[in-house]
């Protein structure tokens, strides 16, 4: 089925101090991610674009952010530090 980073994982369930999110174009797929890539400039950019384009009504009933699948993983594991 893929491969899993620490840190970044897909489940059913969020533990504390992570948050889902929905990514992809037309089909989307969750993540769990913790809340400290909050804080990092290039998920600020791509939560900014969700802004701009679903304002608050997020589709998915979660975060709902506009990006392809493969540019979110890349952005992430650039940010998962050993």
């Amino acid at each position: 089925m893929g491969f899993r980073l620490p840190g970044l994982q897909r489940r059913t369930h969020v533990p504390k101090g992570y948050l889902a999110v929905y990514v992809g174009e037309n089909q989307k797929k969750r993540f769990v991610i913790p809340i400290s890539y909050l804080n990092e400039p290039p998920i600020q950019e791509l939560l900014s674009r969700a802004e701009q384009e679903f304002g608050f009504d997020h589709p998915m009933g979660g975060l709902t952010i506009p990006c392809q699948e493969d540019v979110f993983l890349d952005i992430t594991s650039r940010l998962h530090k050993p």
